[in-house]
């Protein structure tokens, strides 16, 4: 058995395009129009993953649009949240600040931080290896709403 990927419903492809790749940093792997069925599929990697996501299906993101809904997806309570590992878990909270992403969990502990998307997921970002030494603004940084 292999894990393969998580599938989170879209309200807007663009803009769910734009934040993933754009501002998270993902990349997409691939792209499937469904004409029939009204929907497209689009998979990510992270960029650590992405050499080796079609051949060894290392774990994606699938954005599901749905072409013609104007539904609303709600989070259920058995949801939590996505987390990504990454190499400086400062740096990338910066990267995402100043691409307009609210950091709701700021990293004061080096270690953990989370923001949402637009489609309101959750998700964490985590320090690879060690914890990183506390600094501000981080140490001081309020949390924003909920994560």
């Amino acid at each position: 058995m292999r894990y393969v990927h998580t599938m989170i419903r879209v309200r807007d492809l663009e803009e769910s395009i734009d934040f993933w790749c754009n501002k998270v940093g993902l990349t997409e792997i691939r792209r499937k129009e469904v004409p029939e069925g009204k929907f497209t599929l689009v998979f990510l990697a992270a960029p650590k993953d992405e050499a080796t996501a079609n051949e060894t299906m290392a774990p994606e993101l699938e954005l599901t649009y749905n072409w013609d809904s104007d539904e609303t997806y709600e989070t259920g309570r058995s949801w939590g949240h996505l987390a990504y590992r990454v190499d400086d878990i400062y740096a990338m909270c910066q990267k995402l600040m100043d691409a307009g992403v609210t950091i709701n969990r700021p990293p004061r502990d080096g270690r953990m931080a989370f923001f949402k998307s637009p489609d309101n997921i959750s998700v964490e970002l985590i320090q690879e290896g060690a914890a990183l030494p506390e600094r501000e603004p981080w140490a001081s940084m309020e949390n924003s709403g909920s994560w």
